[in-house]
């Protein structure tokens, strides 16, 4: 699979990306203006490169910790099996949270990482998910904020990888094996 050809079209542009960056930026900020300090969890590992983005328009006194979860592995369809790997390092009992995740799809990831954080009892915790596929959803999920909603397409570029290539792509693109036609 990860040996077959493939080509990638961009979907979304690093200039749209940023654009839209910066209107969820102001509308995070609006929800949490007044903390004393918002804690932003990064889904590991294609949540980074968003976070990066993210955070540097907050207007905000932030914390950044990282979890790492996964349901796909090097694989292109979920397991539905979510595991954690890394927990936080950091405690959020009584803090803002924001959960950053690259692509809700199926939406058991973005769920059960949701549930296993409220027993971590934050004050308040929001979600936000740079891509939204909703025509995948197996899990009653909808996050917070979104920055785009897309097509049942599988996606790799601004951190989000095939079997771990692609996520220095400046954009998103959409994976397209040689054997399909354009």
């Amino acid at each position: 699979m990860g040996d077959k050809p493939y080509f990638i079209d961009q979907m979304i542009s690093a200039k749209s990306i940023a654009a839209r960056i910066e209107e969820l930026s102001q509308e995070i900020h609006d929800e949490f203006d007044g903390t004393d300090k918002l804690v932003v969890v990064g889904l590991l590992r294609g949540s980074f490169v968003f976070i990066a983005d993210l955070v540097r328009e907050l207007d905000l006194p932030v914390e950044v910790d990282f979890l790492e979860a996964s349901s796909y592995g090097d694989a292109m369809e979920s397991s539905r099996e979510v595991r954690i790997f890394k927990d936080l390092r950091g405690a959020i009992e009584g803090r803002d949270v924001l959960v950053v995740e690259d692509i809700i799809d199926t939406g058991h990831t973005l769920a059960h990482v949701s549930k296993y954080l409220e027993t971590k009892k934050p004050a308040r915790m929001k979600t936000i998910a740079l891509l939204d596929k909703p025509a995948r959803r197996e899990v009653d999920f909808k996050a917070d904020w979104t920055g785009f909603e897309i097509p049942d397409e599988f996606v790799v570029g601004y951190g989000i990888d095939f079997a771990q290539r692609n996520r220095n792509l400046p954009f998103i693109g959409k994976v397209r094996f040689t054997e399909e036609q354009a």
